[in-house]
């Protein structure tokens, strides 16, 4: 294993806001090589979150979204704590989902769960939801959301 390149190091924590031992390790890894590195990351995020996925949650944020005056979503994410339900990646996470339902109309939470992600179809949104939860470390869930669409 070769040592952690410090400027490869600080460009995967500013990008993936992963832990600096995470970091260093995944760098260790992949013999710095930043996209096997990334790969890494990413997948230690999901082993997280499926270790976490039993965890209560029973706190959290409704999340409102309004496209243009048309379309609007309400969003009841929850998390285990109110400290993470505060944190700016939570909060960016319910945004992300109460677009991804005003844009998508899904049916239910397991649909919207199995969709594409809007902004990256390489992902889904349960995928997303698993890399926030290896990031912050709580378990995540989306409990509820409503959709109303202006004329439907």
């Amino acid at each position: 294993m070769a040592q952690a390149d410090i400027k490869l190091l600080k460009q995967l924590r500013n990008e993936t806001s992963a832990s600096i031992a995470d970091c260093r390790m995944a760098l260790e890894e992949s013999n710095n090589d930043y996209e096997k590195a990334k790969e890494w990351l990413k997948k230690r995020g999901l082993e997280r979150a499926e270790k976490k996925s039993d965890r209560e949650t029973s706190q959290g944020l409704v999340e409102s979204y309004v496209h243009n005056g048309r379309v609007g979503v309400l969003l009841e994410i929850l998390c285990e704590t109110d400290f993470v339900a505060r944190t700016d990646d939570f909060k960016k996470l319910a945004h992300e989902i109460a677009m991804q339902v005003s844009a998508m109309n899904p049916e239910n939470i397991d649909v919207l769960l199995k969709q594409e992600y809007i902004r990256d179809s390489s992902q889904t949104i349960e995928q997303l939801i698993k890399t926030t939860i290896g990031k912050l470390g709580e378990n995540i869930q989306v409990k509820r959301f409503s959709r109303i669409a202006l004329g439907e």
